[in-house]
């Protein structure tokens, strides 16, 4: 079996990360007052314009200020390597597709995403970085299965035959959708594949 697995917020905790030096920023260089708290409903990956209300020139001065920061610092949760281990051992084939930025300056975002797989022990057989488009990655890679907390995401691939398992997260606890199967720890992903 093919599975395809988002990194941000899926495998790792980056909006913990994240919304620790976004806060930072937006109050100490920006001189504003922080997060406005609308929690819960975010649908998609672009949580920091919700958040924040930066304009496109204050998210640029960001990332290339903090993205690689965030991205060493943040954390698998708990049992992903565990999970992934066994999934590989019964032949399954890995496949991380991340909408994670790769053109930051001063920040191989690659180089740091695959340190983080290894060093962790998650295997995987291939990365693929930047994806604007995973509907279209899983499509010509015959994707079967995807684990993703992206909310439009998910429901773009459900539409189109991919099974999905929805990851809740602070950013999307609150949005509904019978169809989707929610997820909230990698253990119960593990009892929910089983059944594939």
């Amino acid at each position: 079996m093919k599975i395809g697995i988002d990194i941000d917020d899926t495998t790792v905790d980056l909006a913990g990360v994240m919304l620790k030096y976004a806060d930072i920023f937006d109050t100490q260089v920006l001189g504003k007052s922080g997060c406005n708290g609308k929690f819960g409903s975010i649908p998609n990956r672009y949580y920091l314009e919700a958040l924040y209300g930066w304009t496109e020139e204050e998210k640029t001065k960001f990332f290339k200020q903090y993205y690689k920061i965030v991205l060493e610092e943040c954390k698998p949760f708990e049992h992903v390597a565990e999970v992934i281990q066994s999934w590989k051992k019964r032949g399954n084939e890995i496949f991380f597709i991340t909408a994670r930025l790769t053109d930051i300056p001063n920040c191989n975002s690659e180089k740091i995403t695959q340190k983080m797989l290894i060093e962790n022990h998650i295997p995987y057989d291939k990365l693929i970085m930047n994806a604007k488009n995973k509907l279209q990655f899983c499509q010509q890679n015959g994707i079967e299965i995807f684990i993703e907390d992206s909310y439009e995401t998910c429901q773009v691939l459900e539409e189109n035959g991919i099974k999905t398992f929805f990851m809740t997260t602070k950013l999307n606890e609150t949005i509904e959708n019978q169809k989707l199967e929610r997820v909230t720890t990698w253990k119960q992903i593990e009892e929910k594949m089983k059944r594939f």
